[in-house]
């Protein structure tokens, strides 16, 4: 038997115990919860169409039968862009019929992943990256010429005329190139406000700017020219200790 307290002890301790403090709730920017829309709701039919269809097959092959659900980002990835860029619910529940999947599963995966857009969104995605070295190269300036460009909307908003949506991102993994910005599958790097007012101006022309860097260098090269791997390199054996020769 464990010995009770003294009342003056257990009174001392509940007078001296710290307060549970909480801050307000705020609510996510991101959509976990589905609500039926017009535009988004399971009575909407969506399937692959023959070629995705062929696709999808060769994406479960890659997988033992009775682990096929691996194969649930490919196939999310697959169905959105068919979709028109965004994972639908009818998306979600097609993929886990087409692998023998609990719905609420594929649920988990496109709410989890930030590359499953679970609104529509315009004909450009632009993805303007904000991380810290993109900010340290001025990111907030070409976020902010994106914006102005666009007619004044606000991240996470859509064009009237539903050709651009553009949205605030983390890290892209092209952090020399900062700053930088995606559009579609393509980047677009060393970015200035001049050229981005340009790349956005092609796109709504419908043209498609070349992707990379817009500074006129290669890839990730030193930004003052190379100073390494400047000479023709070694040819085989020619590293080699004189006793090995």
């Amino acid at each position: 038997m464990f010995a009770r307290l003294p009342r003056q002890v257990s009174q001392r301790a509940l007078a001296t115990r710290r307060s549970i403090s909480s801050t307000c709730s705020r609510r996510s920017d991101a959509l976990f919860v589905h609500r039926d829309t017009p535009y988004n709701n399971p009575k909407i039919p969506f399937e692959f169409d023959a070629p995705n269809l062929k696709r999808a097959e060769e994406i479960i092959k890659r997988y033992p039968p009775q682990y096929k659900k691996a194969a649930v980002i490919p196939l999310l990835d697959l169905g959105q862009r068919q979709n028109k860029g965004w994972t639908s619910i009818s998306v979600m529940n097609y993929v886990a019929r087409l692998l023998e999947m609990p719905p609420m599963r594929v649920y988990e995966v496109a709410t989890f992943y930030t590359m499953f857009n679970r609104e529509p969104i315009g004909e450009n995605f632009v993805q303007v990256c904000t991380t810290t070295p993109c900010a340290l190269r001025g990111s907030g300036e070409i976020l902010k010429t994106v914006c102005n460009e666009l007619g004044g909307i606000k991240p996470g908003e859509t064009t009237k005329d539903g050709k651009f949506t553009v949205i605030e991102v983390e890290c892209q993994g092209a952090c020399s190139n900062a700053p930088m910005l995606v559009i579609g599958d393509d980047f677009y790097e060393d970015l200035t406000p001049e050229s981005t007012k340009s790349i956005l101006g092609a796109f709504a022309k419908g043209q498609k700017p070349k992707p990379g860097p817009q500074s006129g260098r290669q890839t990730s090269e030193n930004a003052a020219g190379l100073t390494t791997l400047t000479t023709k390199p070694y040819g085989p054996g020619e590293f080699c200790l004189p006793e090995f020769q």
